[in-house]
C-alpha cells in the first residue's frame, strides 16, 4: 500500500510529549479514540512522539497500523500493544473501516509500594524496553484477553469515579504488572531473584531506621562491605533506580504517612523524613505525587475530587 510505504519514513523528528495525568495520584491517562469509516491516515497530533510513560493500546474496533523503532504492525479487534518508556512511535488507520480503541499511559514506577518494590527493577528498562514483551500477546491468547480486560477495567473505572474508583486502578494496574511478569517466559522483565534482594536486606533495613538522619553511600557500602563505584552499580541493577533514589522515595513514602496520621505541620514532617531544605522537599514530593505536601494532605483527608489540586 503506497501510504504505508510513505508512512513509514523513519526520519521524522520524534516529539517530547507531555502525558497531562487525569489523576495526579494515579499516574496515568487512559482515554479512547474513535474514527470514521470515511477517515484514514494519521490518528495522532504528532507523527512520531515520545513520553516518559509506558504506552498500552487496547483495540475494540477496525485496524490500527503502530510503528516503531522495532518495527510495523497492524493491530485489530481485541489485540493488546505495549510501548516502552521514551520509546519513539506513532500510529495511523492503514484502512477506510471504523475505529475504536483505548490508549492507556502510566508511570508504571509510581505504582510500586513497600512491598512490592523489589520487582520494580524488573520493569525499570535498563537494558529492554518493555516493547519486547509483545510476544507474550502475540502467542497467548488468554494473556492478552486478561490483559484486555485489565486496562478496560481501568478505562471503566476512570471514565465513571465512583467511590473508591482509585482502590480498583490500583488493583488493576498491579493485576497487569503481575500478568506481565508471570507471563514472561523469555525473562525479558529479567527478575533478579530472591537472593539478590536478601544481600541488600542490611542495607534496606538501615535506610527505614535513619530516614531521620544523613544517609551516605560511604555507610551502605560498609554493611556489604563493597566498594563504593561496585555498590552503587549493582544497587541499581538489584532495585531498579539508584541509592539515592530510593532513600528518597522511602523518605517521601514515611512523609505522606505522617501527614495523613500525624498532627506534625509540613516543615516538621520534613525535619523527620531527613530533608531539612524545605525546598528541595517541596520538590521532591510534586515529583513523586504531583502535588505539594499541603495538598496532598487536604485531599487524602477531605476526600475532594483530585482536580482540585491539579495545578
Amino acid at each position: 500500500m503506497p501510504f504505508i510505504e510513505t508512512y513509514m519514513d523513519t526520519n521524522a523528528e520524534a516529539i517530547n510529549e507531555e502525558v497531562i495525568y487525569q489523576n495526579p495520584l494515579l499516574f496515568l491517562k487512559i482515554w479512547e479514540i474513535c474514527s470514521n469509516a470515511s477517515h484514514y491516515g494519521p490518528v495522532e497530533n504528532h507523527p512520531w512522539h515520545y513520553h516518559k510513560e509506558v504506552e498500552f493500546l487496547a483495540m475494540l474496533d477496525g485496524r490500527l497500523g503502530v510503528q516503531s523503532k522495532h518495527g510495523y504492525v497492524v493491530l485489530g479487534p481485541g489485540d493488546v500493544m505495549v510501548l516502552g518508556a521514551s520509546q519513539p512511535h506513532r500510529s495511523h488507520k492503514p484502512f477506510a473501516d471504523n475505529l475504536h480503541y483505548v490508549v492507556f499511559q502510566i508511570d508504571l514506577g509510581k505504582h510500586f509500594d513497600q512491598s512490592t518494590m523489589p520487582y520494580l527493577s524488573c520493569f525499570s528498562e535498563h537494558t529492554e524496553p518493555l516493547d519486547n514483551l509483545n510476544y507474550i500477546f502475540d502467542g497467548n491468547e488468554s494473556v492478552q484477553r486478561d490483559a484486555h480486560a485489565f486496562i478496560m477495567d481501568i478505562f471503566q473505572e476512570s471514565q465513571t469515579r465512583t467511590r473508591g474508583y482509585e482502590i480498583a486502578v490500583s488493583a488493576a494496574v498491579k493485576r497487569l504488572i503481575l500478568l506481565l511478569l508471570r507471563s514472561d517466559t523469555r525473562n525479558v522483565l529479567n527478575d533478579t531473584g530472591e537472593s539478590e534482594l536478601l544481600r541488600f536486606r542490611p542495607v534496606l533495613d538501615y535506610i527505614d531506621m535513619h530516614l531521620h538522619e544523613k544517609i551516605g553511600v560511604e555507610e551502605a557500602c560498609a554493611l556489604l562491605n563493597l566498594s563504593y563505584h561496585y555498590f552503587i552499580k549493582y544497587f541499581k541493577k538489584t532495585m531498579g533506580l539508584s541509592f539515592v533514589e530510593y532513600v528518597n522515595y522511602k523518605r517521601i513514602k514515611k512523609a505522606e504517612l505522617l501527614l495523613l496520621t500525624s498532627d506534625l505541620n509540613i516543615m516538621d514532617v520534613s525535619c523527620e523524613v531527613g530533608i531539612t531544605n524545605m525546598a528541595q522537599f517541596y520538590k521532591l514530593f510534586k515529583r513523586h505525587n504531583g502535588c505539594s505536601p499541603r495538598e496532598f494532605k487536604l485531599h487524602m483527608r477531605s476526600g475532594s475530587k483530585v482536580q482540585t489540586i491539579i495545578e
